[in-house]
């Protein structure tokens, strides 16, 4: 499956490691201490709709090697929430992860880098193409305390045509979009793409976003 990506800046592996195992703890803090930015309930995102499956799909098959490799990223705990609740200190969590996440990594494909046509993993290497990006914001939010029942991988189609993965987030303001093409965070509308299938919430299956089109453009945003 062919993935859009976009150009980051470069950096190396072991800075990399170093810089996302800072990250992680930042993140980890910014529950106990929010930021003086993130203190009012003002900076969090408007309420927005949610985007409603319908019906069972099949998932990628390179999400089903993926879970080979890290089970523990695959897992589905049914006793975490089912959304993320809001509030200023985590928000600014994700905002920072995001954000740090985009500028680390070196965007590349699938073929140009490992030589084969698709393969999901955490970047490790600190290269990788757009379900890589997604992958790892998911694991380190996770490692900050949000629930990963509520941080679904999601396939779409983006303003090209072509194939891309997206982190949704499933909050009480809506299902907000996570992407390595901005570090703008929008509500999953107004991505301007249309919106194939994502993890289930319940099971390792996927569940079909039956091919719904955001009405914004991705040039406009």
């Amino acid at each position: 499956m062919r993935f859009a990506i976009s150009t980051v800046r470069a950096v190396s592996a072991p800075r990399l490691r170093k810089a996302l195992a800072g990250l992680a703890v930042t993140a980890g803090l910014a529950f106990a201490v929010a930021p003086a930015v993130a203190q009012t309930l003002a900076s969090l995102p408007a309420p927005t709709l949610a985007a409603e499956p319908v019906g069972a799909a099949k998932p990628i098959l390179a999400w089903v090697g993926f879970c080979q490799t890290y089970p523990a990223e695959c897992a589905v705990n049914a006793a975490e929430p089912a959304r993320i609740a809001m509030t200023p200190a985590i928000w600014n969590t994700i905002q920072t992860v995001n954000r740090r996440v985009n500028k680390s990594i070196v965007a590349i494909t699938d073929m140009d880098h490992l030589g084969v046509p698709d393969r999901w993993d955490l970047a490790e290497d600190g290269s990788g193409d757009c379900e890589d990006f997604q992958l790892l914001k998911r694991s380190l939010l996770a490692r900050a305390g949000l629930p990963r029942r509520a941080m679904r991988m999601t396939v779409v189609i983006d303003e090209k045509g072509e194939g891309h993965a997206v982190l949704t987030l499933i909050t009480d303001r809506g299902d907000l979009v996570l992407d390595n093409k901005t570090s703008q965070i929008l509500p999953w509308h107004r991505t301007g793409y249309t919106f194939i299938k994502r993890e289930s919430q319940d099971a390792v299956a996927w569940v079909s976003l039956g091919g719904v089109t955001s009405p914004v453009t991705t040039a406009n945003r």
